[in-house]
């Protein structure tokens, strides 16, 4: 399910199918951090809608949260927490965020939440087709994690 009406409005009505909650971090960066920035979440991008789909009526898709590379991390994990508050007050039993960008691997003991870090591959050059196989094969190592936490 994505943040959208539609989905919502079926969430709403069958909330107790819908226990897990994804929301896809990604970090913005200017200069000459903009390229790899757009790359990374580009990746992101196209991992959870994969994954989202692999999972529909299980998990809800979040927008993802976005912060400044520049900010510092201490500000990252605050505001991160914000959200996950919220997140556990609408009865989600499990949280992931998922992440290329390394630097949260530092801060992962002060999130009470599940951390998956992958790293970005470089899809700017690849045909459609290679992208998707890409992605599949990333969904894939995904979902065992998934299932062992929800057993």
């Amino acid at each position: 399910m994505k943040w959208i009406p539609k989905d919502i409005e079926i969430l709403l009505k069958s909330k107790e199918y819908v226990d897990t909650a994804v929301i896809p971090l990604v970090q913005i960066g200017f200069g000459e951090d903009m390229k790899q920035s757009s790359a990374m979440s580009e990746f992101i991008t196209l991992l959870v809608n994969h994954l989202e789909r692999q999972f529909t009526g299980r998990i809800l898709l979040f927008p993802p949260f976005t912060y400044l590379k520049t900010d510092n991390e201490e500000k990252w994990v605050n505001d991160l927490q914000k959200w996950t508050e919220n997140i556990k007050m609408c009865d989600f039993r499990h949280i992931f965020y998922i992440t290329c960008d390394s630097d949260w691997k530092a801060n992962e003991g002060k999130m009470d939440a599940e951390l998956l870090w992958m790293p970005a591959l470089p899809l700017e050059n690849m045909e459609e087709s290679q992208k998707m196989a890409m992605i599949d094969s990333q969904v894939k190592q995904i979902l065992n994690l998934f299932m062992k936490k929800w057993r």
